[in-house]
């Protein structure tokens, strides 16, 4: 950028976000991890109270300059969202190295940087802090720490989707409870939220011998089970389907058919998939991300595990109001799950369309999809959302507040089966929004359950087309035993009743 004029940061302006370079203090203190130069990025707060100016400085850690949580201003903005009542956040650090992105390397420091360097950046952070904190004295800019479990790192794969963006796929040496102590993962990582690990698959190291004898390791994604919390929660969700599908005597030969929304790279439905004799059908929006999947996350389809590109929630609009009989929207069903797709634009005219649940049906445009003509065989017992928002302004959140939309809902519980659950993963920005979704949940299904994912950021809901015997403490039912086995216990025994 230009010329930085005297006064730039003397007032907090809502959202603005200013980079520059600037000498280092001393580069020759041997506490000091940087080059030469630095680069300082300054980032105002949307929400700046402008009356009590918080400020916050972090260092970028060494060797971590291109991760786009240091590097650009979404990463930063969910950085200060992450530091409660910081008006501004000031990162420092290396300027970024010429080098290839997709070859970038991270080994985690030894030793933290010394506080005598630390000391020496107070001048700049004086300089950089706005007038009104000076108003008792010399203004106090802690430094704040940015921890992670990641050992080491490196970048695999970059891509880019026209619905989710730049993405980067790349392998991680992690800490963990194992009796090593440390496992490596693959995972998935969108430009647009970079703190966010869309995806995260354990990586099982193979030996291999080439044709001249020589041994290379290779690391294959296990499938088979689930590394993220939120996602053994969703998993533990769908236990609440055990009571009815014990007494409907599904099997094999007449499985659950569980629609997911958002695929990601498919950790969720390959776990699904490899435990369970369920009908499965996948919904993702961008072709790029399924693609990344299927490369390099063990993502497979095939007569149990079908995968449609569409907008999930203008999907589940369309099914119960295009303007079509009943007849066909069941027979538009039915050519999904036999993996065929669909031939009508369902996006197309959706907005056009305002349903309104009422006793008898659906409202749509004059015309009216009885829930009762409805076909039943093809409509789903399970529903996973897992759909985040697209914006980094508004923090991170999830589901997107399109979905909690009430004639989203009506649609969602037109497309459930009688017995059927739809499990949510909530990111809730605000209370306000928590208590939105929950009151809109219950007004459009029988019964609603939740579990406390437990890391302060993830909330899953469970609603129920109709009302079910379950009690957290006590109820038990094969398919609640299985998952038992595959999933942290801690999770089937937290559902509780909203």
């Amino acid at each position: 950028m230009g010329a930085i004029e005297n006064d730039t940061f003397q007032s907090l302006v809502p959202s603005r976000f200013i980079t520059f370079s600037f000498p280092n203090p001393d580069p020759r203190d041997p506490a000091n991890p940087h080059g030469d130069l630095l680069r300082v990025a300054v980032l105002d707060s949307p929400l700046s109270d402008a009356s009590a100016p918080r400020c916050a400085a972090l260092l970028v850690p060494k060797g971590r300059e291109l991760d786009w949580i240091f590097s650009t201003e979404n990463g930063h903005l969910q950085l200060l969202f992450n530091s409660h009542g910081v008006s501004r956040l000031i990162l420092i650090g290396d300027l970024p190295r010429e080098t290839d992105v997709s070859s970038a390397v991270y080994v985690r420091p030894e030793h933290e940087v010394g506080v005598s360097y630390l000391q020496k950046l107070k001048p700049l952070l004086f300089a950089l802090a706005p007038k009104e904190a000076f108003r008792h004295g010399l203004p106090d800019t802690p430094f704040i720490s940015y921890e992670d479990n990641v050992i080491r790192s490196a970048s695999v794969s970059y891509h880019h989707g026209q619905v989710v963006g730049d993405m980067v796929v790349e392998d991680v040496e992690v800490e963990s409870g194992s009796p090593a102590g440390r496992e490596f993962h693959r995972r998935l990582r969108l430009k647009r939220m970079p703190n966010l690990v869309q995806t995260a698959v354990r990586l099982l190291p193979e030996t291999q011998t080439g044709k001249s004898g020589g041994e290379a390791t290779l690391f294959r994604p296990v499938t088979a089970s689930l590394i993220q919390p939120y996602l053994e929660a969703m998993a533990a969700g769908l236990s609440l389907l055990g009571p009815r599908l014990e007494n409907n005597q599904h099997s094999s030969s007449s499985p659950l058919r569980v629609l997911c929304l958002g695929v990601g790279g498919g950790a969720l439905l390959m776990f699904l998939r490899t435990w369970f004799e369920f009908d499965l059908l996948g919904i993702e929006a961008d072709e790029a991300i399924l693609t990344v999947a299927r490369r390099y996350f063990g993502l497979t389809e095939d007569r149990r595990l079908r995968i449609c590109v569409r907008d999930g929630i203008e999907l589940l609009k369309g099914f119960v109001c295009q303007r079509v009989s009943s007849t066909s929207v069941g027979r538009e069903l039915a050519r999904f799950w036999a993996g065929e797709g669909s031939d009508n634009k369902v996006d197309v005219g959706i907005e056009q369309c305002r349903g309104s649940l009422e006793n008898t049906g659906v409202s749509c445009n004059s015309r009216t999809v009885n829930e009762a003509k409805f076909l039943d065989e093809y409509r789903v017992h399970g529903m996973l959302v897992d759909l985040d928002s697209s914006d980094a302004r508004t923090g991170l959140s999830a589901p997107p507040l399109k979905f909690v939309d009430f004639s989203v809902l009506q649609a969602a519980r037109l497309v459930l089966h009688e017995d059927g659950v739809i499990v949510v993963n909530v990111i809730p920005p605000s209370n306000s929004f928590y208590f939105r979704i929950v009151t809109e949940l219950k007004a459009v299904f029988s019964e609603l359950y939740e579990i406390d994912v437990g890391n302060g950021e993830n909330y899953v809901l469970i609603a129920t087309a109709s009302p079910i015997e379950f009690d957290a403490r006590g109820s038990r039912n094969g398919f609640a035993d299985k998952l038992k086995e595959l999933v942290d216990d801690r999770f089937l025994n937290s559902i509780k009743k909203l």
